[in-house]
């Protein structure tokens, strides 16, 4: 198969973790026998230095003709600290997300043997955990119009819209998953206050009705919040808003130990997007310690959903765990008593697993 994608580093440790996954991919494809191309962009605070705009429109034309898009971090201290810049670095992220119509980010959460330590939860509550967050990622509040601030500055104000196409669009797809795994749906919203989720509640009922098959739960977000560290094995599927599910994704990064070993895809209309959920962690940038684990199981994640090859997938993904296993790791996941690799010892390490199993 000949997979052509786009790859887009961003900013901070982004570089870096996306260098790994890209070296694996290109272990994988000579291993499997695919041919790879792929062609560089900036997207961010670097795309804004170079072009003015953090989503420039020679990226966005460059995703658009890719099979898939490799995406690394988004962010920087001199935007984040500067609450006036009218260009920001996560106008990108959004403006790459409407775009590409990327309606549905798709995570999922996992353990592994080698992390359970790492995690603040107990292992008897989090060993086994195996579930899919589902987060609708174009519209609610951060796309919501109006939104601003009045004449004073004294008042802001934010508006959540969501319409009955998209989120007819993201609950199908939980269910299609649900199918594919322990036929669990579980749907988080608000509907005792917003009227928002009162909508996602009701159309969520009647698509429920078409998959007599998959148990579905409803769970306000504050409840769910808690039994995701309370009882992460209860889930299976869950689905839910943007905002809720931007906070509930990271939340549930602690079930794994370490938010560098979160991959995800943000699937939808034209091509789609795989990245690791951690930020741009600028204060790490450069210094060759960032986790490149995410990344690399985002790659995993892009052979298995934008190309169908689940075998090479699983390649990469045993090779993960392998490294962990083998304590070839980052310091963010070693211990104190144990030695940490740098990001492309990591890195490399995981391309010779692969080579040679």
């Amino acid at each position: 198969m000949k997979l052509h994608i786009a790859v887009l580093p961003g900013d901070g440790i982004g570089p870096e973790v996306v260098e790994q996954a890209l070296n694996v991919t290109k272990a994988v494809c000579e291993k499997f026998g695919h041919s790879l191309e792929y062609q560089t962009a900036p997207v961010g605070a670097c795309a804004i230095e170079e072009t003015g705009l953090p989503y420039p429109d020679s990226t966005h034309e460059l995703c658009m003709r890719s099979d898939a898009v490799l995406f690394g971090a988004i962010g920087s201290p001199q935007y984040d600290n500067n609450p006036n810049a009218t260009v920001r670095p996560e106008q990108g992220l959004l403006a790459m997300r409407k775009k590409l119509g990327l309606f549905a980010n798709i995570r999922p959460i996992t353990t592994f043997p080698g992390l359970i330590h790492k995690s603040p939860l107990r292992s008897d509550i989090i060993d086994g955990a195996d579930f899919m967050c589902i987060r609708e990622l174009t519209g609610g509040l951060y796309f919501g119009r109006p939104q601003g601030r009045s004449e004073d500055g004294n008042i802001a104000y934010d508006t959540c819209i969501y319409s009955r196409e998209e989120i007819v669009r993201i609950v199908q797809l939980a269910y299609e998953y649900a199918m594919k795994r322990r036929k669990k749906v579980t749907m988080v919203d608000k509907a005792n206050i917003l009227a928002t989720s009162r909508l996602w509640r009701e159309i969520t009922q009647e698509i429920a009705s078409e998959y007599p098959e998959v148990e579905t739960e409803f769970l306000f977000v504050d409840n769910a919040a808690m039994r995701m560290i309370q009882c992460p094995k209860s889930f299976d599927v869950v689905v839910t808003e943007n905002m809720f599910g931007d906070i509930l994704t990271d939340e549930s990064s602690v079930i794994t130990g370490s938010l560098g070993m979160l991959p995800s895809a943000s699937i939808g209309l034209h091509t789609s997007v795989f990245e690791p959920i951690h930020g741009s962690y600028p204060q790490a940038a450069g210094k060759n310690i960032a986790n490149p684990l995410a990344t690399i199981l985002s790659a995993a994640m892009m052979f298995e959903y934008a190309f169908g090859l689940k075998e090479e997938a699983l390649s990469i993904q045993t090779a993960v765990s392998e490294s962990m296993n083998a304590g070839i790791v980052t310091e963010d996941i070693a211990g104190t008593s144990t030695k940490s690799y740098h990001t492309d010892d990591v890195g490399e390490w995981i391309v010779e697993w692969i080579k040679s199993h």
